[in-house]
């Protein structure tokens, strides 16, 4: 992959991080439509541009929940254990929450790292996740009430995020796809799956890029269809900038209009991408480097 390929990547990779259409899924088609697989060393990485757009969007709510888990574990409550958990402040129980939905994900991305670098990038797999998460994001949306909140989110509901948010593992199903299906199944509002499913993805996202860069600092240039430091640097970058901006129209549409659109293209998206197996111009699996 050259230097304008990986810019490219890291367009796309802005352009559909946060929207419920998979973004490492869009990452690896354009890779297969390129000759190569980028690798999940190169994704983790570029992840950490979109993920630093959140934070700068979010900075207020971050800074909010951060001080007042810090002040609740310190006993500003009281010093009975479920008042340093933050059973008397919703912002200090909303960070312990986000820390719960993030283990599943942690958890399974240890135990089946290998299979996520190589089987699972598989193209069929992930023909098939965009159809069958595309197909359950529109019926729980079009079925589901709009009554809650993320004030309202208990630790039950974490859990179920976390496995959303964990599934996200495999191409195809989508990290905000998955959190936020899972959000409307449960019931809560557009804007508020989406908002829970941008703060649930940062210690994940974050934590999955920094110790792809560290696996990488030795070994980027063995590292297949990686395109080094440069252009990595660059496409993280793009990814930031393009984002950020994302984020400002994601949330503003879904405040009006139904996810129906995006579980619409997630099938039109996968039809395609199967077509094009069918007739051999994509393979499966990617090749070396050419």
């Amino acid at each position: 992959m050259n230097f304008f390929e990986a810019i490219l990547m890291g367009i796309i990779q802005g352009l559909t991080e946060f929207l419920p259409v998979s973004s490492s899924a869009h990452i690896r088609i354009a890779g297969a439509l390129l000759g190569q697989d980028p690798g999940a060393a190169f994704t983790a990485i570029i992840q950490l541009g979109t993920e630093s757009a959140v934070l700068l969007y979010f900075r207020h709510d971050i800074a909010r929940i951060l001080s007042h888990w810090f002040m609740c574990l310190k006993g500003k409550d009281g010093s009975e254990i479920s008042q340093r958990l933050g059973s008397e402040d919703r912002d200090a129980s909303l960070g312990w929450f986000i820390i719960v939905g993030t283990l599943p994900i942690v958890i399974a991305g240890l135990l089946f790292q290998k299979s996520i670098e190589s089987g699972l990038r598989n193209l069929w797999i992930t023909v098939l996740m965009l159809i069958v998460f595309g197909l359950l994001l529109w019926y729980f949306d079009a079925k589901s009430a709009q009554t809650k909140t993320i004030k309202e989110m208990t630790l039950k509901d974490a859990v179920i995020f976390g496995i959303g948010q964990m599934l996200a593992l495999v191409p195809g199903v989508s990290r905000s796809g998955g959190t936020i299906t899972f959000g409307r199944a449960l019931g809560y509002t557009r804007e508020d799956a989406a908002r829970i499913s941008f703060l649930m993805a940062i210690p994940a996202v974050f934590g999955a890029g920094i110790l792809e860069t560290f696996k990488s600092l030795g070994a980027a240039g063995a590292t297949s269809g990686f395109p080094g430091w440069g252009a990595t640097i660059c496409a993280t970058i793009v990814s930031f900038v393009v984002g950020y901006l994302v984020i400002i129209a994601f949330l503003k549409i879904v405040s009006t209009f139904s996810y129906k659109g995006f579980a619409i293209y997630r099938i039109a998206i996968a039809v395609i991408v199967a077509l094009l197996l069918i007739t051999g111009v994509l393979a499966p699996l990617a090749g070396p480097s050419v």
